[in-house]
């Protein structure tokens, strides 16, 4: 059994994710904002831990993180505008990273998006450029820290049921179902051929236990 902690944790991705960790014997912390969420995260197996990360500090966080095995990142500002989309998926991102490293929580995975990268092609006119912009920030500064990183690229979210096959690659084109984004962060999480991995994929045909094996 590992400890893993979920950034986010009343999320559609977080909250399949947690119920799925927990099914398979992992003990699961689920940060969240707002104490009215308590029962929804309780009712997946986790436990709810009140932590607004957009708030907290590096210490803080470290503080929240401190003896877990893994960190999953499924928060985002949810179309705050701009300036909270950089507040948390840029700032508080990058911090819980630095928060991750000094409380010794090495494994960290990101969920991102399909085609994240700092030359994304939007223009500043375009309603997504803050997201695009925080998410390529983030994603590139994990890159460049020492934490066994696996970064999530998911296509168009859905609320479709799990198929448990996807396609992997930044040419895949179609949607992805939220319980399969969950079902592959469970997978990432157990198999360390994908530390270093950008993993971009869709709903497809491949197994996803298949597909996550076959990475390199």
């Amino acid at each position: 059994m590992t400890k893993i902690a979920i950034i986010g944790g009343h999320g559609k991705v977080a909250l399949h994710l947690a119920r799925l960790l927990t099914t398979d014997g992992h003990e699961v912390s689920s940060l969240i904002r707002n104490p009215d969420h308590f029962a929804d995260v309780t009712a997946t197996g986790a436990t709810p831990v009140l932590a607004d990360v957009q708030n907290l500090s590096v210490d803080q966080m470290a503080t929240a993180l401190a003896g877990h095995d893994a960190v999953v990142w499924s928060a985002g500002a949810g179309g705050g505008g701009a300036e909270r989309t950089y507040a948390v998926d840029r700032d508080a991102a990058i911090r819980s990273m630095d928060a991750a490293a000094q409380a010794g929580v090495n494994r960290y995975v990101m969920v991102s998006y399909q085609g994240s990268r700092a030359d994304h092609g939007a223009s500043p006119e375009d309603g997504m450029f803050a997201y695009y912009e925080a998410k390529a920030a983030a994603d590139d500064y994990l890159r460049g820290t020492a934490l066994n990183w696996t970064i999530l690229g998911p296509s168009t979210l859905t609320l479709n049921a799990a198929t448990g096959f996807i396609t992997v690659g930044s040419d895949a084109r179609g949607d992805t179902s939220r319980e399969n984004v969950a079902l592959v962060a469970a997978a990432v999480l157990i198999d360390n051929n994908t530390v270093g991995a950008f993993i971009e994929f869709t709903d497809g045909d491949v197994p996803i236990g298949e597909a996550i094996a076959a990475i390199r």
